[in-house]
């Protein structure tokens, strides 16, 4: 199975040199046979590559310790669960990972793509396979999967502990192919301008694969919070973490595109600045697989040290200076139809969020970088903690918040105060009143007021829209509530799907307020039979068990917890120990409410039964990880097509339909 593994990958190198080629010589000597046959090679790709994937899974099944990367990433312990997880869990499986899918996606976009992107589609192929050629090279001619030891060991190193999570199995996957994803909408724009089309022929593609892209990596940020929450021990779910931060910000540049993106499918405007912010959105996701591999800042999210640093650095100035060139090559080309009209309009509003976004990327990139500016011109390194990104970004994000609850309110071209007044009136007077309760019941933090505030109006905005259309509709058409709220939605999905999303947001904010500002935390020491009292909680520390396995040593621990006299829950945090990596792993045990979480972590086995606890009471939290449900519906809902209209017959006029949001 390696033999055919590392085949299969420079048969895939191979096909994308080819199908890049073809596609691009078709296209400059207008030769179709050629065109399709480049279109075709990136299909076969496709496929080519899943057997080097499944080659590569096949041998961590079967313990090959002859492939180096096999023996450094699994052990004889390790239980076959993971062994998804450890397929990734390096740079050379990582790798093949991400050439893997985006030979899929491309395949799929390629075959999916709109009949307005056929003239320049050779273009688009051409670009995706250029991307293709550099991951498979990389792997190909310095960290291939397939390499073999001098001579086989007989067991391997095993998994990094901190990768035996159940959110292992989707958080890398979401990022990195979310990274890479951003290269489809990237190459159907960068496509269109190179065949000469910088209108909007690529935007119904771009929107589409954009929506789609945003998604997949803000479900693997919240994975990734979820699993830095529940095993690193500390109680939190972001630390600004270079590495976090190199995935935050192609996500935040990506949020703006995929608002832009609707005034030019809607108004015809903002057509330069949409291909500046999926070209930014490119070269952040370029940079953050930089920070992953072989980048110079370590962290607990990379993939370890690597000599491929340099490579990844090249490939993002390529990526950076070559469609910037292009960009300027055909400038005169992407002209906009129409120009703002007021200040006052959603199309302004769309303006003024892409450039707060853009803010938050550029301060979170500054912080990143800024040790090593630091350490390269003043030969010291400054380090930028949490205090700097808390901040700088904790204004631009309470005014994003704001944002989503009146730009929505605002008509497309111009509105008058006095009707955005009327419409500001109930969300409004929400968001008044529940400042005034929380500063009644003793809520004195100024953000979290403003915070939580700014939370009830936009989601008051939202139910307040959704409530007239649905007495709109039974009025005209006597549906009832819950049929008249599900063809709402289908009306026009796209504005609805977009209202459910948001909603998503506004439930991470809840969570990210109500840790950050009212969360307590007790680190304390306790033996058998002792107990603490953390807010109103009492935790009682009943014993740990010693387990012993064949890679690792576990300490679970016991301990009941009450409130008001009464047993909540018996609790089991535990913390192992594992001695060929010379390192611990803790997993918390949680009790999660839509009011707040009781958190538990092992600090410390001190002897004699004494462990060190960390506990913390953590408000709301529990709404962050539900919105990854809700979001994800929102963004299927987005991107569900519309039904096609049935025929009629020409003398009977066909009727009016919704306009699209």
């Amino acid at each position: 199975m390696a033999d055919l593994g590392a085949t299969c990958l420079w048969m895939a190198l191979a096909l994308a040199v080819y199908s890049m080629a073809a596609s691009a010589a078709g296209q400059l000597r207008g030769a179709p046979g050629l065109v399709d046959s480049g279109r075709k090679a990136s299909y076969a790709l496709a496929l080519v590559l899943l057997v080097a994937t499944l080659s590569l899974v096949q041998s961590f099944i079967t313990r090959d310790f002859s492939l180096a990367y096999v023996a450094a990433h699994s052990s004889l312990a390790m239980p076959n669960i993971y062994t998804w997880v450890a397929f990734y869990a390096g740079n050379e499986g990582s790798l093949l990972y991400i050439a893997f899918a985006l030979s899929v996606m491309a395949a799929a976009a390629i075959r999916l793509a709109p009949p307005s992107t056929r003239p320049t589609l050779a273009w688009t192929v051409a670009v995706l396979m250029f991307i293709e050629v550099f991951f498979l090279a990389v792997m190909a001619f310095m960290a291939n999967p397939f390499q073999r030891l001098p001579f086989p060991v007989p067991d391997g190193q095993g998994i990094n502990p901190l990768l035996t999570h159940f959110g292992m199995f989707f958080h890398p996957p979401a990022l990195m192919a979310g990274l890479v994803g951003i290269s489809i909408p990237f190459a159907f724009a960068l496509g269109g301008l190179i065949g000469g089309r910088a209108g909007d022929e690529w935007i119904d593609a771009g929107r589409a694969w954009g929506v789609g892209i945003w998604a997949l990596l803000a479900a693997g940020l919240l994975l990734g919070s979820w699993w830095a929450y529940t095993i690193l021990g500390w109680g939190g779910f972001w630390f600004w973490d270079p590495v976090e931060n190199a995935a935050f910000m192609p996500w935040i540049v990506l949020t703006a595109f995929v608002h832009s993106i609707m005034v030019q499918k809607r108004r015809g405007m903002f057509r330069m600045w949409n291909i500046v912010i999926i070209n930014a959105a490119f070269a952040m996701a370029l940079y953050g697989m930089f920070m992953n591999r072989g980048g110079p800042v370590p962290s607990v999210h990379s993939f370890g040290a690597s000599t491929l640093g340099w490579v990844f650095l090249l490939f993002l100035a390529v990526g950076v200076v070559v469609p910037l060139a292009i960009f300027f090559w055909r400038y005169d080309l992407m002209r906009s139809r129409q120009a703002l009209d007021s200040l006052l309009s959603r199309e302004a509003a769309f303006l003024v969020n892409n450039l707060l976004l853009l803010g938050i990327a550029f301060a979170t990139l500054w912080g990143t970088v800024y040790p090593l500016l630091s350490r390269l011109f003043a030969e010291q390194e400054i380090t930028v903690a949490r205090p700097f990104y808390d901040q700088v970004n904790g204004p631009l994000m309470l005014a994003l918040i704001l944002l989503m609850g009146v730009g929505p309110l605002l008509p497309w071209r111009r509105a008058n105060l006095r009707s955005l007044q009327r419409a500001l009136l109930l969300p409004g007077a929400t968001a008044l009143a529940t400042a005034a309760v929380l500063l009644a019941v003793g809520v004195r933090q100024p953000y979290a007021v403003i915070g939580f505030a700014l939370c009830a109006l936009v989601a008051t905005g939202i139910f307040a829209e959704w409530t007239r259309g649905v007495i709109a509709r039974r009025r005209s058409v006597g549906d009832n509530p819950v049929v008249g709220f599900a063809r709402l939605i289908a009306a026009n999905r796209p504005r609805y799907g977009g209202y459910v999303v948001h909603l998503a947001v506004i439930m991470v904010a809840l969570g990210v307020v109500g840790q950050s500002f009212y969360g307590i935390q007790r680190d304390i020491v306790l033996t058998p039979g002792e107990e603490v009292v953390v807010g109103d909680y009492r935790m009682l520390y009943v014993d740990t068990t010693t387990l012993a396995y064949a890679d690792r040593t576990e300490f679970r621990s016991t301990v009941e917890v009450y409130r008001n006299g009464r047993l909540l829950e018996t609790m089991q945090p535990r913390r192992t120990f594992h001695p060929d990596h010379n390192m611990a792993s803790t997993r918390a045990a949680i009790r999660s409410t839509p009011v707040e979480d009781f958190y538990v972590v092992p600090s410390e086995n001190i002897g004699a039964g004494a462990v060190g606890f960390r506990i913390l009471v953590n408000p709301l939290v529990w709404w962050m990880w539900t919105a990854g449900g809700v979001m994800i519906a929102g963004t299927v809902v987005a991107l569900w097509p519309s039904r096609a209209p049935a025929r009629r017959p020409a003398t009977v006029p066909a009727p009016a339909t919704a306009a699209a949001d």
